[in-house]
């Protein structure tokens, strides 16, 4: 028998989610289903901190209940086919559910590399699975020795966690020449790679892993240098893929990089599909280039983009390409970026002006629980409009690296950072005449001055 709704949602993690709550904001009347794989599901940005920071990984849990409390339907079982002419799915359980809208939120699967060993027991991946990730977390506190792959965000993340318990050798082996390549200038990059490594985390650049080595379950690494490390738990935390075979399956377009193409409203070239999260393709805010970038506050935007236009373009809230915010806590340390870094820009011929600022994120310094903080920004040489930026600090900087994310969002200049009105306390921010954001858009401002006018 086949079931009727107006809205289904391949998938529970945020960006189903948010679709869900916003396409029920503006179509209250509209009947919608979340179909969703895994019984229990986790906050997938707190995957690291069931590890040490959380006293039980179910505290982890991501709950459904106020989503059903909104009259929205959650169903557990897993898709096997769409069929786009005829507008319904078929399930593992062997219903069917007839839509008038479906989004496709299904979201990224942990890359497994083809690696000699690598089915041995005691090697996992980053799944968004509850039971998995547990097995994982306990394995890691009974081990001594722990590797993990890929210097990523993830990979950072978790061997920090592992160090806070105590009593462990922890390595971190990352195939380029540094920890976090992709997201930091070097000189951000290597004040999270000084805190690993005072927490005992022993990095290796520059190699690959070639082998898992053990009987049943694996004993050792073998790396590209020659090197062989003892261990009794692997964990990958080398990246992930989209997960779009189900779009793939039914016809959809598919980009280059083996995302679900998507127009600026997030429609498919399917006009009853739409496709949001990690599946979904990305471009860049400055290049528009197709780029691989997976993160849930993304997800999140793309998810009230869609939701809010099922039916009919309600509200003009276009896609307008991808900044890529970005933050992570290393060791009590507040690393964050937005848009593009210094290399970056560079390596896409941008010609640009670099602004730089360290301070303190409280006044006076000395206090208690002042930090130094130091802000790097990224401005077109000619124009002025920012490009990037990038932070490292106290907590503070979480929130800092979202104001110049907004920023990058509304092509502010730093004229116009340089003279931002702002509030400030003691406690809470700068002093106003050491103003992080401002003194480094100042320093900046400077740079064009006297290479205009020199």
């Amino acid at each position: 028998m086949k079931k009727k709704f107006d809205i289904v949602i391949i998938g529970g993690g945020p960006a189903g989610i948010v679709t869900s709550i916003t396409a029920k904001k503006y179509y209250p009347d509209k009947n919608i289903l979340i179909i969703k794989r895994e019984k229990k599901s986790v906050i997938p940005c707190g995957i690291p901190y069931m590890i040490s920071s959380l006293k039980s990984p179910d505290e982890n849990e991501l709950s459904f209940k106020k989503i059903e409390d909104m009259g929205i339907n959650v169903i557990v079982d897993e898709v096997e086919k769409i069929d786009k002419k005829g507008k319904e799915i078929k399930t593992k359980n062997g219903d069917y559910y007839s839509y008038e809208k479906l989004i496709l939120a299904t979201g990224a699967v942990p890359i497994k590399p083809s690696i000699k060993g690598i089915e041995k027991d005691g090697i996992f991946l980053i799944k968004k699975d509850m039971e998995y990730l547990k097995n994982m977390v306990e394995r890691i506190r009974k081990s001594k020795k722990i590797i993990v792959i890929g210097g990523g965000f993830i990979g950072v993340e978790i061997a920090d966690e592992i160090s806070r318990l105590g009593d462990k050798e922890v390595y971190i082996v990352e195939m380029l020449q540094e920890i976090l390549p992709n997201s930091f200038d070097r000189e951000f990059s290597s004040l999270a790679e000084e805190k690993l490594k005072n927490q005992k985390v022993e990095i290796i650049t520059g190699v690959k892993v070639e082998e898992f080595i053990g009987n049943e379950k694996v004993e050792k690494v073998r790396l590209s240098n020659g090197k062989v490390i003892d261990t009794e738990v692997v964990i990958l935390g080398i990246g992930a893929k989209p997960n779009c075979e189900l779009a793939k399956d039914a016809g959809l377009e598919i980009t280059k990089k083996g995302y679900i193409w998507v127009d600026e409203y997030m429609r498919t070239s399917e006009p009853d599909i739409f496709a949001v999260g990690d599946c979904a393709l990305k471009r860049d805010f400055f290049t528009r280039k197709e780029i691989p970038v997976m993160l849930a506050s993304i997800a999140t935007a793309e998810g009230r983009i869609a939701g809010a236009n099922l039916y009919q373009l309600k509200v003009i809230r276009e896609n307008k390409g991808t900044v890529g915010i970005y933050s992570t806590y290393v060791g009590g340390l507040v690393l964050g970026c937005a848009g593009l870094t210094e290399k970056n820009a560079r390596k896409e011929k941008f010609e640009i002006i670099v602004g730089n600022f360290e301070g303190v994120d409280k006044h006076p310094a000395k206090l208690p629980d002042a930090n130094k903080i130091k802000v790097k920004l990224i401005f077109s040489k000619h124009s002025g409009i920012i490009l990037g930026g990038q932070v490292a600090g106290g907590n503070s900087c979480g929130e800092l690296i979202n104001t110049i994310g907004i920023s990058i969002q509304k092509r502010v200049s730093f004229c116009e950072l340089e003279t931002l009105q702002f509030a400030t306390h003691p406690y809470l921010t700068p002093a106003p005449t050491m103003y992080s954001l401002v003194l480094a858009a100042q320093d900046a401002a400077g740079k064009f001055v006297k290479e205009r006018f020199s």
